[in-house]
């Protein structure tokens, strides 16, 4: 059904997929609708028991542009019988193709309807995707909230973001700075290195690895004399050769080879390609190669951060136990310093008193004392009682 409807009558879908709007883009429609009007009706639904009883399904763009051109009212499609989420649906189809629709925007909205149950393949087909390309978007939201910004502002491209997100938090800012830097010549040679983090990150042992033996040594020495030759004739003789080549004009080889030039092209086409793949393999060796070196040293400095932190631990460790010797050795100087307490010794009587006090006392009776006798006579022998 299409109407006209108060533009304040009509709100915003909070759950709305984009959340970037070009200022550039809305004030060119802002003029164009003050110059011809609202060409394409924003697309609505009807929300019960709210204060603004319409919400947008399709054009908040244009509905944003109609608001800052001074509409008052504007046309509108009005969507019946529809829920949350098949507005929703409607909302990403509206704007998934949009090349103002930001990468993260999508891959939020793909996961909003994932989170709802919907599978992969069911997005990639409601939407007109491979399934490929709805995994890839769901994987850039690991991304790190600084190197998601750079994705949305087009500074680091889709394929480098997907490559970077499969990385930890730390390592996605070694590749995204290094990349936004123009540490690297091209961006495959970013995805190279981050592929390499990948391959170190997978390298538990890294740090850890056995110093090699001398006969592993020796195999790794030949084996780098012999690349290093291939490469070096590689340099010197092809090279040239191809270089002489080009300066000669296709006339002169036309009539120095006449119809052989089929075959020598034909050979130049198979050069081509392996020249191509030597390319390949050799950034993608070169990007492993920077990758392991910035782990290595990475590794590196976390133990030797680690080693400072045990030396700083046992430094505090020994601090406190001189603290405490200390300040038991001052409990000790503290109680050796304290005075010791006297006894008083009482003092002695004066003359008075002991003969004030002899002349109070009674003087007491001397106990009979019975005279011993004899132990014979007690029948005790002398002997025996010497013995006792």
């Amino acid at each position: 059904m299409y109407a006209d409807l108060r533009i304040d009558q009509i709100i915003a879908n909070p759950d709305q997929p984009r959340k970037f709007f070009d200022a550039d883009a809305h004030r060119e429609l802002t003029e164009s609708i003050k110059e011809n009007g609202l060409l394409q009706p924003v697309v609505v639904r009807a929300v019960e028991g709210e204060e603004v009883p319409h919400m947008i399904v399709a054009g908040e763009r244009r509905w944003r542009a109609c608001k800052a051109a001074g509409l008052t009212a504007i046309p509108v499609r009005i969507l019946e019988g529809i829920d949350e989420e098949k507005a929703f649906v409607l909302s990403i189809s509206e704007n998934v193709n949009r090349a103002d629709m930001t990468i993260m925007e999508e891959a939020g909205a793909y996961a909003d309807l994932v989170a709802l149950g919907w599978k992969p393949e069911a997005v990639a087909k409601t939407f007109g995707k491979t399934e490929t390309h709805i995994t890839w978007r769901l994987g850039l939201l690991t991304l790190r909230p600084e190197v998601a910004e750079w994705v949305n502002e087009g500074k680091i491209k889709p394929n480098l973001s997907w490559h970077i997100a499969q990385l930890t938090p730390a390592n996605q800012m070694v590749v995204a700075t290094r990349y936004m830097k123009g540490d690297f010549d091209s961006e495959a040679d970013a995805t190279n290195f981050a592929q390499g983090m990948r391959m170190a990150e997978n390298q538990t042992s890294l740090v850890s690895t056995k110093e090699p033996t001398a006969d592993e040594k020796e195999k790794r020495q030949k084996a780098k004399t012999k690349t290093t030759d291939k490469l070096g004739r590689v340099e010197e003789v092809v090279m040239p050769l191809l270089e002489e080549l080009t300066k000669v004009k296709p006339e002169e080889l036309a009539d120095i080879l006449g119809t052989d030039l089929g075959r020598y092209a034909r050979q130049m086409d198979r050069l081509a390609s392996q020249v191509t793949l030597a390319r390949r393999v050799l950034r993608q060796a070169n990007g492993i190669a920077q990758a392991r070196q910035v782990a290595w040293e990475n590794a590196v400095a976390e133990v030797k951060e680690e080693k400072v932190k045990e030396a700083k631990a046992q430094g505090e460790a020994k601090a406190d136990d001189a603290q405490g010797q200390e300040a038991d050795a001052q409990g000790e100087v503290k109680d050796e310093a304290k005075p010791v307490a006297k006894k008083v010794a009482p003092k002695p009587a004066s003359p008075r008193a002991k003969t004030a006090g002899t002349a109070k006392r009674p003087a007491s009776k001397a106990p009979t004392q019975k005279k011993a006798q004899p132990k014979e006579a007690a029948g005790v022998k002398p002997e025996v009682a010497a013995a006792q």
